[in-house]
């Protein structure tokens, strides 16, 4: 099955990125559970992935250490790994505790100094990859800064360069122009693009398949809630992710995260009880085994 005709376009999703939506969604909270393999095609399928994509994608989460096999007869399961449960618990806060708006920062700072010897290529690369992901932009070359008080300490030991880092929290000056600040150290137009184009994709899916009348005009999607469902959130993540939450007043008036905010959440309402359901009829499991 291929419901790729059910969803907007939008950008190309990774396999992994709807595994995870699929097992944070339906297999996290209930319990140390495997799924069968044939099960997990059949899902992702409603998302447009092919079963040889499914099969390569459990293959590489499993040398990952983000998935455990568990055989059953002639039959393979898959369960989560303590890193992927991780990895997923929060995702959820970021999904669904964490707004696309940042309305209540409290005027901090975090700031992030680091010198590394030249042929630190792939240290420093490793760095700035990481601290990018995590929303923090680069104040000077040497100098990273993100808003709020955030915790930095366990990316850097992770990476090894706690001797080479040294972190701040602190508040800027009154002389300082913080909305200069901002628009010169982030990609502001990039972000605030992301989530004015996914807030008009998913606007004017809603819109069209409510007008069809599947779903009694729930705009749940055209009979297919599930696929959609994870379409939804692994691309929503995904734009999250690369959005370092920016203090709401320092930015334009018109910031399109507040309506991509509303748009999710108004479509993740729509189809939750009708995609768990659908999971349930699909999904064959078995207790996940002690390792």
């Amino acid at each position: 099955m291929d419901s790729r005709a059910d969803f907007p376009e939008g950008p190309q999703l990774r396999p992994q990125s709807l595994m995870f939506a699929f097992f944070g969604g339906h297999v996290l909270e209930e319990g140390p559970l495997c799924v069968y393999s044939g099960s997990v095609i059949e899902v992702l399928a409603r998302a447009g992935v092919g079963e040889q994509a499914v099969r390569s994608t459990l293959t590489r989460m499993v040398n990952r250490g983000l998935l455990r096999r568990q055989r059953e007869g002639r039959r393979m399961y898959f369960g989560l790994t303590p890193q992927a449960t991780e990895i997923l618990w929060n995702g959820k806060k970021r999904l669904w505790d964490t707004g696309a708006v940042n309305d209540d920062w409290d005027g901090t700072w975090t700031l992030l100094g680091f010198s590394l010897p030249e042929s630190w290529q792939r240290q420093r690369h490793d760095l700035r990859s990481r601290l990018a992901w995590s929303g923090f932009g680069p104040l000077y070359s040497g100098l990273w800064i993100a808003p709020g008080d955030f915790d930095v300490s366990a990316l850097v030991s992770e990476l090894g360069l706690a001797a080479h880092v040294k972190i701040f929290h602190a508040t800027a000056d009154d002389a300082t122009d913080i909305g200069l600040m901002i628009r010169d150290t982030w990609d502001l137009d990039g972000v605030g693009a992301r989530y004015a184009d996914f807030d008009k994709r998913w606007t004017d899916w809603l819109g069209s398949s409510s007008e069809s009348g599947s779903g009694s005009g729930s705009g749940s999607g055209s009979g297919d809630p599930l696929g959609t469902r994870l379409r939804l959130t692994s691309e929503w993540l995904r734009i999250i992710r690369t959005d370092p939450r920016l203090p709401a007043r320092h930015l334009p008036a018109a910031w399109p995260a507040r309506s991509a905010h509303d748009t999710f959440h108004r479509i993740a309402e729509q189809t939750e009880a009708p995609a768990c359901r659908m999971a349930a009829r699909l999904m064959e499991t078995t207790p996940l085994r002690p390792s």
